[in-house]
């Protein structure tokens, strides 16, 4: 596997939830739209036809949400990491980040689901400059400013939910 099809790493219970949403949207999702559409190409003219073009931009909408959900649930792990210290996706993560302690998940959101957690991806700053170390390790990344903020990790272990 490359760097750039790197798989998500989800719970159970979040890829069951993606699973459910993406077969909603597909099957029922897709009628509710068609027949909104339908509804309003019945009214008249189009062209000054709201609840037809905001149907439109709902089902563009809807396609897309689900063009994201079978990439996601194309290339996953689903289970836990291994509890070996060492910073990857699933993880929560415990870190002094510019002297502040901050308590995270590296993942994808839809990890945390309903979770009171902040969220960083592996491909964020802070979360690429992370990944791959282990607890104890110090390294730091660049802020958008350019100026380099320093990172020391405290603990990592598996996400539970």
């Amino acid at each position: 596997m490359t760097e750039t099809t790197a798989a998500t790493w989800l719970t159970q219970e979040a890829y069951d939830r993606l699973t459910e949403e993406l077969t909603h949207l597909q099957t029922d999702g897709r009628k509710e739209i068609t027949d909104r559409i339908a509804a309003a190409r019945d009214e008249g003219d189009l062209k000054e036809n709201g609840g037809y073009h905001a149907a439109r931009e709902e089902q563009a909408k809807q396609e897309a949400r689900i063009r994201e959900l079978q990439a996601k649930l194309r290339n996953v792990q689903i289970g836990t990491p291994p509890d070996d210290g060492v910073v990857e996706p699933g993880m929560v993560v415990t870190a002094l980040v510019a002297g502040d302690e901050m308590t995270f998940l590296l993942g994808s959101r839809e990890i945390a689901g309903s979770a009171d957690i902040d969220v960083f991806s592996p491909t964020s700053p802070l979360g690429a400059a992370i990944h791959g170390h282990k607890v104890g390790d110090t390294t730091s990344y660049e802020a958008p400013n350019g100026r380099q903020i320093p990172v020391e990790i405290k603990a990592a272990s598996p996400f539970q939910g």
